[in-house]
């Protein structure tokens, strides 16, 4: 909860995602250091260097350097073979740079199994970037009915439905993410735009100043909140109900850079949603 040209984006305000964020660093700017070269070369241990080397391309991804993520997952099948992990890793990394057919492919491929609930989840990001709000929705509830204590998921789920008009039934996911979460960024804006969509600004205002967002992600969330409003306005003058963008989707994903904070997607806390003072 973007989900990324436009705001929203999904997973989030998606700030993504909010935690599209995390392309804004970047893409390919990962740093070609002399660790980085040994780690595809012979080793006495195979086991350590695949250990090492799944863990390189985890941190590529978690900095946004999806495309080098892309180099580095076919050198470690070259040399160790696939795994499911890695496939799905292959697929995250295939949505970040919109090549969202096969994203699609290989995440339906990796619906049963370990990474099935990863998979659904991937899945639902690529349906809303698609512009595919009920599939997004579908595929975004499968991945939390199998991790019910997933945030990131719960909160993708709750933007989704903002995005698509569905202010009302994404409190209840939004709401548990940041129960469950309270110290992750991530919820608190997602949070704070469902209550400014519900017309409460001074608890989006507690939200956000509770959870310490940055002045110029409170102000990324404002906006957002008024172009889907402004979006619900103009749907209301016709039978269309908005449904998360491309952009959106991306947002929430956590895929280039919108407001680095709405890419990001911010979680928040039980405190904040209560908007304690």
């Amino acid at each position: 909860m973007a989900l990324h040209a436009s705001l929203p984006r999904w997973m989030f305000i998606g700030t993504a995602c909010m935690l599209l964020t995390a392309c804004g660093k970047t893409l390919g700017g990962y740093p070609n250091h002399a660790s980085t070269a040994s780690l595809v070369a012979p080793s006495n241990s195979a086991r350590d260097d695949k250990t090492v080397y799944m863990d390189l391309i985890r941190q590529m991804q978690q900095q946004g350097a999806y495309y080098a993520s892309l180099a580095h997952i076919d050198a470690y099948r070259q040399r160790f073979g696939s795994t499911p992990e890695l496939l799905r890793r292959k697929a995250d990394a295939l949505r970040a740079t919109g090549q969202l057919d096969a994203a699609r492919a290989l995440y339906r491929s990796l619906l049963n199994g370990d990474q099935a609930a990863a998979a659904w989840h991937g899945l639902g990001l690529v349906e809303a970037q698609s512009g595919h709000a009920v599939a997004a929705d579908d595929a975004l509830l499968k991945a939390t009915e199998l991790e019910p204590v997933n945030a990131a998921y719960l909160s993708d789920l709750g933007y989704a439905r903002l995005c698509d008009g569905q202010t009302a039934s994404a409190k209840d996911p939004l709401a548990m993410a940041a129960e469950l979460d309270p110290t992750n960024a991530k919820v608190i804006a997602n949070l704070a735009l469902w209550a400014m969509l519900t017309g409460d600004s001074a608890r989006a205002d507690a939200i956000m100043q509770r959870g310490e967002l940055p002045a110029s992600s409170q102000d990324d969330v404002r906006r957002l909140a008024m172009q889907l409003a402004s979006r619900r306005t103009h749907a209301s003058t016709s039978t269309t109900r908005p449904t998360a963008t491309a952009s959106s989707a991306n947002e929430a994903a956590g895929g280039t850079d919108v407001p680095a904070s709405m890419l990001k997607r911010f979680t928040t806390d039980a405190t904040a949603y209560e908007a304690r003072p």
